[in-house]
Order: structure tokens, then sequence, then C-alpha cells
């Protein structure tokens, strides 16, 4: 028996509910249904982000409509659209056997004029964001001072988005006899002043302790110096093969540069921010649905609103300023009963706010350290080998076997196995043996002296300055491949390139520091003659020629392949298919033209990478112990 017929819902929605296989209602839902169908009452719903909520109000609501009454009956805020199309989807495909019910989503970036005329039609519910919502009351455009039901989903995101004022002036033209729903997954002050200021002694729902963090979320840190933290976002990424994660930056400038620098080194990334056109974000969406891409950076702004199944991962690269920001974005992962991963990158001046997120969230972190490059080796070489065996073999293939028997007849079953995975896992090793440990324990920094062998026993890079950079409208990618192209070198061959206004740093392995200095001392740039030297005062990327202080970016890397490729060139953003390859997950595999190890391809947005952060200015728990004054916003 399906555990929904027990909650008092009508058999049309009992229907849906099987179309839509569900089977046992979450314990939000549990506890909201029967309560809002029971009785008109105002109620507060506290519930973590994947656990149920627009089914909750959604099938109580649906429920309660009259399907006869053409007017608008109820009112969904919700804070952006892409979580509002989402609850419009979702509320249409509860209400498929309900004859005459409306639903109509209204949002920015679409037609006013078409959603005002959808609304006349005949909405019985209106799933709207607060922005949009407010424009359309200010032009005469809905009519909701007669309506019976106001929902507002995510409360907490929407208040922290800036939407207070909004949200009030709204919720000031609704009929004080209607019933408000309020679902959050967090009680800050905000959200307590908007229940005590429209509601009447509303009911509590609480799914876990309040403010906490999920329990199918378990939470680590990795302690890193400020200059690795690029560096230990990708060891990371290579140590979990499989990682389907949204990585989290505080600027939209951040969000750009850190997708850009990872589909640069060839993993699966791509950027969603605020800049971004809505065909570009639903360009990126639906690649990250897809699959296609695997790391998807974002503001927390954009994040808002993504409903994506089986995220392994939540990456926080750099910590929000809120600490219920942290259990907004931890909420993306461990979804639906399934086990998820929050990873925090954190320097050691950040520890502090560690214990800040423990103490809120009730859970304790677990300090990991960044895994060396000989074990994301181990850990590659294994995957790879998973790989090899769960493949399903195409028969087609034996039409060839007896032209690739004749080649390989003289291997032995060893050396074929030797062979076959060196063909990718080379450059892997070749990759991690230029690069030094990162990790650091226990807020102590761990320093090498240019004494101290590095990973591998390698002899060290020489690092050198040469007398172009920005000026010379150089970037770290443009000097790397202008280096890579002179010298007449592989793509792991030059690597830490750091660009400065009138001069760079870069290094390779000695083995070719004569061929630089030959070649690079007798190359011309635009009339001005290179000067290349080997660097005395930046010997790891910690200090530059005018004493400075500064890691260079990280750049090469073990890159990996796939079916899409970052757009170089052009203004226009998305991505391009790679003929000779085509979509899979996880692994590296061989590439012909190149030397480096890649992941599969990226997608790469076409959007501005200056701009300030999505954030709104508003007051909230802060890590600290007081609360923050409202900021102005971030560059």
């Amino acid at each position: 028996m399906n555990k929904f017929e027990q909650l008092g819902l009508n058999e049309s929605l009992l229907k849906a509910i099987l179309d839509l296989g569900f089977e046992n209602p979450s314990e939000v839902q549990e506890k909201a249904i029967p309560l809002l169908l029971e009785k008109d009452t105002d109620m507060v719903a506290l519930a973590q982000t994947g656990t149920g909520k627009t089914a909750a109000f959604g099938f109580p609501l649906i429920q309660k409509i009259d399907a006869d009454n053409r007017n608008t009956q109820a009112l969904v805020l919700s804070p952006t659209r892409e979580l509002c199309l989402q609850i419009t989807n979702e509320l249409k495909n509860y209400s498929k056997y309900e004859k005459g019910i409306n639903v109509v989503a209204v949002y920015g970036g679409a037609s006013i004029t078409e959603q005002a005329r959808d609304i006349k039609r005949g909405a019985q519910i209106i799933v709207a964001t607060p922005g949009r919502m407010q424009d359309m009351i200010n032009r005469g455009l809905v009519n909701i001072k007669n309506i019976d039901y106001c929902i507002l989903d995510e409360a907490d995101e929407m208040l922290n988005m800036g939407f207070y004022e909004d949200i009030v002036s709204i919720l000031s033209d609704t009929p004080d006899q209607k019933s408000t729903w309020l679902f959050s997954a967090t009680m800050p002050q905000e959200v307590a002043r908007i229940a005590k200021q429209f509601m009447s002694e509303p009911v509590e729902i609480t799914v876990g302790a309040k403010n906490s963090g999920s329990a199918t979320v378990s939470h680590e840190f990795y302690l890193v110096n400020a200059r690795d933290r690029y560096e230990a976002l990708k060891r990371l990424a290579d140590a979990n093969p499989d990682i389907f994660s949204v990585v989290f930056c505080r600027t939209k400038r951040d969000t750009q540069a850190v997708a850009e620098k990872l589909i640069e080194d060839g993993y699966s990334a791509a950027a969603l921010h605020g800049d971004l056109s809505q065909a570009q974000r639903d360009g990126v969406m639906k690649s990250f649905r897809g699959r296609q891409i695997q790391m998807l950076v974002a503001t927390d702004v954009a994040a808002r609103g993504i409903d994506v199944d089986n995220i392994t991962h939540v990456v926080n690269y750099q910590l929000p300023d809120e600490i219920e920001t942290y259990n907004h974005r931890s909420g993306r992962t461990g979804r639906a009963g399934k086990l998820g991963t929050s990873i925090v990158i954190v320097t050691k001046s950040e520890l502090r706010k560690i214990s800040s997120i423990e103490r809120i969230i009730k859970q304790k972190f677990e300090e990991k350290t960044i895994p060396s490059g000989i074990e994301i080796c181990e850990i590659q070489l294994l995957h790879l080998a998973t790989k090899i065996k769960d493949t399903e073999v195409d028969h087609e293939i034996d039409n060839y076997l007896p032209a690739i028997n004749n080649v390989l007849e003289d291997l032995s079953k060893e050396e074929l196995i030797k062979k076959m995975v060196s063909v990718e896992f080379n450059r892997f090793i070749a990759y991690y043996k230029k690069n030094r440990d990162i990790s650091t324990q226990s807020g102590e920094r761990r320093e090498r002296s240019d004494a101290e062998p590095r990973e591998f026993n390698n002899n060290g890079a020489v690092r050198y300055f040469v007398n172009i950079g920005s000026r010379d409208n150089f970037d770290w990618m443009s000097l790397k491949d202008y280096l890579k192209e002179t010298l007449d070198l592989g793509r792991d061959d030059v690597f830490k390139v750091d660009v400065k206004e009138g001069f760079s740093f870069f290094n390779t392995d000695p083995e070719h520091t004569d061929k630089v200095m030959e070649v690079l001392n007798n190359v011309q740039l635009e009339g001005r003659r290179i000067n290349v030297e080997i660097s005395k005062n930046d010997g790891g990327g910690r200090r530059d020629h005018n004493g400075r202080s500064g890691g260079g970016r990280s750049s090469g890397g073990p890159r990996r392949e796939g079916s899409f490729a970052p757009r170089r060139e052009g203004s226009g953003g998305g991505f391009r298919s790679d003929r000779n390859s085509a979509p899979r997950e996880g692994g590296f595999r061989s590439d012909r033209n190149s030397s480096a190890p890649k992941r599969e391809g990226g997608f790469r947005s076409s959007a501005p990478r200056e701009g300030g952060s999505d954030r709104a200015p508003r007051r909230s728990e802060s890590f600290g112990d007081s609360p923050r004054p409202r900021r102005p916003r971030r560059d």
C-alpha cells in the first residue's frame, strides 16, 4: 500500500503520485500534508534543501484549490527563476488529473506582457520570483488582494538575496484572512520577523534540529596555504575520478576565473554566475544535468534553485560569510537519502570559521590532508583498471581482432597490460613528478627548502624571469602557449606561469634550461628583444622581482579529455563538440595530440570576467561572536 494514501489525499492526486513513482512520503511531507489538509492554518516548516518541500505544500494546495473559479487563489514566492520554473512544472505534474487547474510562472528574463496575458486567461496558482511579482503589482497586471493561500518557499534564501522589502510589499497587498505557509532551511532573524508580522499563531514543523545540517552529508576540511587553493581543488578532483560536484566561490570574478582554469587544465567544468544570459545559463544547466559537466563552479546566488540529482560533492573553494549559506551549499548533495560530501578548502586564518559552522549545524568536520601525487596516481590507476574491467564489449571489434592480434602477438599478457595502462597513465605520473606536496595539517604550515627532495625524488624545476608581461597583452594562458610554441616544448614542459605587468615567471624541468636560454634570448617580440634569465628570487613563486609575495598560477596539469572542449575563439559562449571523441564520465584517456592526461572537456562561458558579488547586503548570523553589520557589495 502506498503510504501517501494514508495522508488524506484524493484519488486524482494519488494517481499522479503513482505516475511520478513516489512511494513513501518524506518526513516533512508526512508532517505537513495531513495538517494542511485538515484545516486552514498558518505554518512554518523548517527542513533542509532537498527534503521534498515542494510536494509538502503542493499536494494540499492543489486539493484545496477550486478548479471552477478562474480567479487567482494562491501565490507561491520562490527565490530564483530556475526554482520558480521547477515548482511550476512540479505543480503541473501533481495536478495532471485535476481538470481546470492552471499554474503560471512569473519571473524575470521573460516577456512580462505574455505572463500577464497567461494570468488574465485564468491562473488559480501563480508561482513568482519577488522582483517580477512586485513589478507586475506596480503595473496593475495582477490582482492578489483576494487570494486564499500564500506560500514562501526557501524563505531564508529569498531574504539572503535582498528581497526583504519586496516580500513585505507583496504580502502587504494580500488579504489578512489567508493561510500563509513558510518553508525554510534555516530561521535567521529576517525570516522570524516576516513570520511575526504576517502570520497568526503559525504551527511549526521541524525536520531535524533547527538550522542543523543534513544527516546524509559528511563534512571535511583540507588545510592549505592560500597560494595552493587551486592546486588543492585539482588534486581533490583527481582523487575522486567520478566526482559530480558544485564548486562554490564568493564572487562572479572568482567563479569565472576558477572555471576557466579548470577548463584549460582539461576538466569538464563550467561557470554559473549572474553575468550569464538566460540562454547561457540554460545551456550550462542542461550540460550539468546531462553530466557532460562534472564540476559546476557557481556563486551562491546563481546556484539557488539548482535541483540536480546525485551530486556527489559540494566543494567550498571559498567559505561564505554567513553560516546559513554554508548550510544551503551543503544541502545540494546528500539528497533523497543518498550520501554526499561537503568539502571545505581552508587556510590557517579561516580555521575559526570551521568551529563556528560545527556549532550551528551540530555536526563535526573531519580534517583530511590533500592527497599526494603518488596517492592520486594509485587512485587513478585502480579507477582505470576498474573501468576497463566493466567496459561492455561491442562485438563489431571482432572484425578487427586478427589484425590487432598480429600487431600485439609478441607481447605477453603482463607486457600488454602494462603498455595499455601506460598509454594513459604515463602523463599523470609525469605531471605529479613536478609538483610538491601541498598538505598542511593542524595549522602548521609545511615549508620545503630548495634542498628538500620533492615527490617521486624529482630534482626540482628551474624558475625563469622573462621581460614580457601583461603590458605585452599576455595573460598566464596565452604566455604559456607562446612559450610552448616558441620553444617547441610539450604542454606540461612549461608550468607555473605567473604574469606581472612588465615581466613574468615560468618553470621548466632542468633538461630544458639550455634550450630556454639559447632560444628566448635570441627572439624579438614586436621589435623588442626578449631577455630571459634564471630567477634567483622566485624559486617557487613566493617572491617576485619587486619583493612582493604571490604564488604563480598553477597552469597545465593532468588534463582530461572528452567530447567537450573550451571554445577559445570569438565572443560566443557555449561548447563545441570534439569530432574525435564521444561523451564519457570519469577517468582519463589517451590523446594523440597532447602530452598530458585529460579529463573530459568542459563548457566555456563568454560572460565577462569582471563583476561584483551576487550577494545582496544583508544582516544575518555571521562568523564571529556578534552580528555582522550590513556590508557594501563586494567587488
